[in-house]
């Protein structure tokens, strides 16, 4: 019997969630008729047809590989995608997992299809996009929302005579435009977003999104027009068509490329004004000296050893430089919403780091490692060198052979002046050769018998190496080769317990289970403990 699979999908284009149980329904009168056993039932729902990154159909796409089913049954092969490219893969990787396509509109699926649904869906979208894009232009023309609604309006709810919704119309909130006004004036007066950001969760006001403030949410990217300190709208300006959107083939989602300014439409909408044109200028002034003015930590640090490295434990977001000299959780400083409060200094945690990778890499197993590895280098070196002379040899013998032969053609009767070139070239290759053998002498595989000392030696000196300051850069991108992410965890102590995680187990085989833990006095309590092996692990400190 069949084993068929049945696709279903409905995006958010005029269609309601009741259609996808349609489309299920109608496969499955089919499948009855046809004497079908239904053996998989796939669904992607409000997703649409333009990208392939829908859980759906890369659920079915795996369980094709794994014989499943026979055959897919669908509404239309446009359910399955409406991209050309796409909807080509689909068929060519069902092709080869022996799984056949068979849709209620067109029937039994072959290249001819792939083609011209492929074609005609790929227009499809584009004429949608092209008449989305008119009417947004028209409300924008008319003083209206194209679409979405910013921080500060409240969205009008509103009926034609004839019943039909009336879109784009909005008007101030103002709870959330006294919260704008404050924005405003504060940040004129000097403060910075993130001492904004931080004292409006502290008197619990929602953000745009409902969630807590960020420093990006108040700052945004002038450039594109985003955040609250840039939305032209709290001016009475309507800004559209900043930005072009376009789907990466790769990823399938969309990337997002300011416009020209010639291309944008800006209307005038005098209702919709929250903040005088004297405070938005100010605030732009001020923006303006901020953009050509570096922080004093921007024009002193240099790039630190632990860049990106460092985590918060308690709500994952990062741990930077909160002074010249301490690192502390961002989360904590920018939003005031993460309770670890706790700090390090800069110099004591890269010597902590530091410390244990140089615990690690004093393990003996380590050091028979790299012996082994230095050892099979080395004579790998030796003998293409070797292998080179070798050859050189055997040329030089080939050319003092050919010398001879000409020699004694010309003692047959040759007439000199026939070989004359070829006895030149020859000569002139061997004295070459010759030249070369005399100064370069056969190295035997040997094992440097100060190998181990000196590898102890650099790694001692590893936290000297590191800190050089013209290292630190390449020192920075060697360790985060070693470690993936360091997190720091407040305990029950009041101290930090920090946790390495990366493949340093893995790339140099580490033993290390048999080293105890590494007291270091101090505010941190520092323990170490590594994994074995070749996958990756994790490192307590």
């Amino acid at each position: 019997m069949t084993k068929v699979a049945i696709y279903a999908r409905y995006s958010s284009d005029k269609q309601r969630e009741a259609s996808i149980e349609d489309q299920i329904r109608l496969c499955e009168e089919r499948a009855a008729r046809e004497g079908w056993s239904v053996a998989r039932l796939y669904k992607d729902q409000a997703i649409s047809g333009a990208s392939l990154i829908r859980p759906g159909i890369q659920a079915l796409m795996q369980d094709a590989q794994k014989d499943a089913f026979d055959l897919v049954l669908t509404e239309s092969l446009d359910r399955i995608s409406r991209d050309q490219e796409d909807i080509a893969g689909v068929y060519k990787r069902l092709r080869f997992a022996g799984v056949s396509i068979l849709t209620l509109s067109e029937g039994p699926i072959s290249e001819l299809h792939i083609g011209f649904k492929g074609t005609m869906g790929a227009l499809y979208l584009k004429d949608l996009a092209d008449k989305t894009r008119r009417g947004q232009r028209g409300r924008i023309e008319a003083g209206k929302s194209g679409g979405g609604n910013s921080y500060g309006y409240d969205v009008v709810v509103q009926f034609s005579e004839a019943g039909e919704p009336v879109r784009g119309d909005r008007r101030i909130n103002e709870t959330e435009a006294a919260v704008i006004r404050h924005i405003f004036d504060d940040y004129a007066a000097g403060k910075s977003p993130k001492a904004l950001a931080h004292a409006l969760n502290k008197r619990g006001m929602p953000g745009p999104s409902g969630k807590g403030w960020g420093p990006s949410t108040i700052n945004g990217n002038w450039r594109r027009g985003t955040g609250i300190l840039n939305n032209e709208l709290y001016v009475s300006r309507l800004v559209w068509n900043r930005l072009a959107y376009i789907k990466d083939p790769d990823t399938g989602k969309r990337v997002s490329r300011p416009k020209e300014e010639s291309e944008l439409v800006v209307k005038d909408v005098p209702d919709l004004r929250i903040v005088d044109q004297e405070l938005w200028e100010r605030v732009k002034a001020r923006q303006q000296a901020l953009r050509h003015q570096p922080s004093f930590f921007e024009r002193q640090r240099p790039r630190m050893l632990l860049s990106y490295l460092l985590k918060c434990g308690c709500c994952g977001g990062g741990f930077s430089k909160v002074s010249q000299n301490h690192y502390g959780c961002s989360t904590a400083r920018d939003k005031g919403t993460c309770s670890n409060r706790l700090t390090v200094r800069q110099d004591e945690l890269e010597g902590l780091v530091i410390a244990a990778l140089q615990s690690r890499l004093m393990d003996p197993a380590l050091l028979e490692e790299f012996c082994g590895e230095y050892t099979r280098h080395l004579n790998k070196l030796r003998g293409e060198k070797n292998a080179s002379l070798g050859a050189a040899k055997s040329e030089l013998a080939k050319l003092v052979k050919a010398r001879d032969d000409l020699i004694q053609a010309i003692k047959d009767g040759v007439p000199a002046s026939e070989v004359k070139d070829d006895l030149a070239r020859i000569t002139a290759r061997r004295e070459e050769l010759e030249t070369l053998l005399a100064e370069t002498k056969e190295e035997p595989v040997l094992l440097h018998p100060g190998m181990a000392v000196h590898y102890r030696d650099q790694v001692a000196n590893l936290a000297q190496a590191l800190n050089r300051e013209e290292n630190r850069a390449e020192a920075a991108d060697l360790l985060r080769a070693l470690v993936d992410r360091i997190t720091l965890t407040p305990n029950d102590q009041g101290k930090l317990e920090i946790d390495l995680y990366g493949d340093l187990a893995g790339i140099l085989t580490l033993a290390a289970n048999e080293n105890g833990p590494l007291d270091v006095s101090g505010p941190l309590q520092v323990k170490l403990v590594a994994g074995t092996g070749f996958e990756p692990v994790t490192f307590r400190l």
